[in-house]
């Protein structure tokens, strides 16, 4: 399973159900950074030193950062999803088909039910 960062912007619904799923999750508010203003490319990097892919909906802003900085433990950028436990099983199911995250930018799009 994979080691992933929610950035404070991310449904922590979704991270427990990640959770559920057996990955090891942290979130920006355990981590103790939320609510500090901490940019983007400080959250990659943070993520990054942990050995954590990060995950956000963030998608244009770490699409830059991903081609700026192309070696991080991963950034996993999806589209919003009220139903968090369809967005938790579409992340899973992307890690599980990408083996390792190192260096890679993986999008993950909200399904049209």
């Amino acid at each position: 399973m994979a080691k992933l960062f929610g950035d404070e912007n991310f449904d922590v619904r979704a991270m427990s159900k990640l959770k559920d799923l057996g990955h090891d999750t942290l979130t920006a508010l355990e981590s103790g950074i939320a609510n500090q203003r901490i940019s983007d490319d400080a959250v990659l990097k943070f993520a990054t030193a942990d050995g954590r892919a990060v995950v956000t909906f963030d998608r244009r802003d770490y699409y830059r950062l991903h081609q700026e900085h192309p070696d991080h433990a991963g950034i996993i950028a999806c589209t919003s999803n009220p139903n968090v436990e369809e967005l938790a099983a579409q992340i899973d199911r992307e890690i599980s088909l990408e083996g390792t995250l190192d260096n890679k930018f993986i999008r993950v799009y909200r399904t049209n039910t």
